[in-house]
C-alpha cells in the first residue's frame, strides 16, 4: 500500500502547483496527474456536471491503483469533496480547509479575503469552512472570472492581466483585507500581479503548500508514506530526464500541456498521455 500512487486532478493546469509542492516535500512519492482541460474551466459549470467530471477522472485514477486521492481544484472540491470522501475507500483530501487554515494563522487583523471561480464562490465553500472554524474573522469572498483562462493560456503578466485584476480585485482593496487566499490552484501563478495590484502588505496564501503539508501529515498518521529508496538516484542522463514515478494524463492537447506544465512545474512535464472521453 505505501508504495502505491497519490493521484492527484484538476480542471487543467493550476493543480501542477500543488504537484510542485507533492514532488517538493514528499520527493518518494508516485504521483499520478489528470489534467482534464479538454472540459476545462470547471469555475462557471453547475456543481452536477463538475461533480460528475470529478467521479469520472476518479474513476480513471483508481485504474493506477492510488492510495490516496487529492482534489487539487477549488471548483471540484467545493461540488465534489464530500461524496467522494463518502465513496470511496481511499482518503480523499481537498485544497479548500487548509488554505483557509493557513489564512487564519496568518491574518493580523481578522479580515480575511477568498478569491475564487464563480462555481467556488457561489458554492459557500469557503463560508463554510470559515464558520466552522470558530475562527474570529471577517470573509469577503469574490469571483474572479478570467484569471484561469489567462493562466491556462500562459499569459499570466500581460497588461490586460493587470488590467483585470486591479478591477477583480477591488472588493479586496475595499475590504481592507490583510491576508487574501487564492481560492483557486491556479491563481499563484498571478501571484505577481496579484500582489503588486493588493500591495506588500497583504499576505498571499496559496493553498499548495498547505495540502502537500496535510497529505504528509495523513500519509505518516496512516503508515502510508512511500518507502525511501535503497540506494540514491543517480543523476539523470539528457534523455531521461522525465522522472518516471510521475504520470500525467489530459483530456486535451498534448502538446500544449506539456509546453505549459513544463512551464509551470519543470521537466517532470516532458511525457503525456493523452485520455479519450
Amino acid at each position: 500500500m505505501p508504495s502505491r500512487p497519490i493521484g492527484v486532478f484538476d480542471s487543467g493546469l493550476g493543480g501542477l502547483t500543488v504537484l510542485r509542492a507533492l514532488i517538493d516535500l514528499l520527493p518518494d512519492e508516485r504521483i499520478v496527474y489528470f489534467g482534464d482541460t479538454g472540459r476545462f474551466p470547471y469555475g462557471p459549470k453547475p456543481r452536477d456536471e463538475v461533480l460528475k467530471y470529478s467521479r469520472e477522472i476518479t474513476d480513471v485514477l483508481l485504474g493506477y491503483d492510488m492510495k490516496t486521492l487529492v482534489v487539487a481544484c477549488n471548483s471540484a472540491a467545493a461540488a465534489a469533496l464530500h461524496v467522494l470522501d463518502d465513496e470511496l475507500d481511499v482518503p480523499v483530501l481537498g485544497v479548500i480547509e487548509p488554505g483557509l487554515r493557513a489564512a487564519i494563522k496568518a491574518t493580523r487583523t481578522g479580515r480575511v479575503g477568498v478569491i475564487g471561480t464563480v462555481g467556488t464562490i457561489a458554492s459557500g465553500a469557503y463560508q463554510e469552512v470559515a464558520s466552522a472554524s470558530d475562527a474570529a474573522i471577517e470573509l469577503t469572498c469574490a469571483a474572479c472570472p478570467g484569471f484561469v483562462e489567462f493562466v491556462e493560456a500562459g499569459d499570466v503578466d500581460s497588461d490586460q492581466v493587470h488590467v483585470l485584476a486591479e478591477r477583480l480585485l477591488a472588493p479586496m482593496r475595499e475590504a481592507d483585507v490583510d491576508t487574501l487566499v487564492l481560492g483557486c490552484t491556479h491563481y499563484p501563478l498571478l501571484a505577481r500581479t496579484i500582489g503588486d495590484v493588493m500591495g506588500r502588505d497583504v499576505v498571499l496564501v496559496s493553498s499548495a503548500d498547505e495540502t502537500a503539508f496535510a497529505v504528509r501529515s495523513m500519509l505518516g498518521e496512516a503508515g502510508l508514506l512511500a518507502p525511501a529508496p535503497s540506494e540514491p538516484a543517480r543523476a539523470p542522463v539528457p534523455d531521461e530526464s522525465r522522472d518516471p514515478r510521475h504520470v500525467f494524463l489530459t483530456s486535451g492537447p498534448v502538446d500544449t500541456f506539456r509546453t505549459l506544465g513544463v512551464r509551470f512545474l519543470g521537466p517532470e512535464v516532458e511525457s503525456v498521455t493523452a485520455h479519450e472521453w
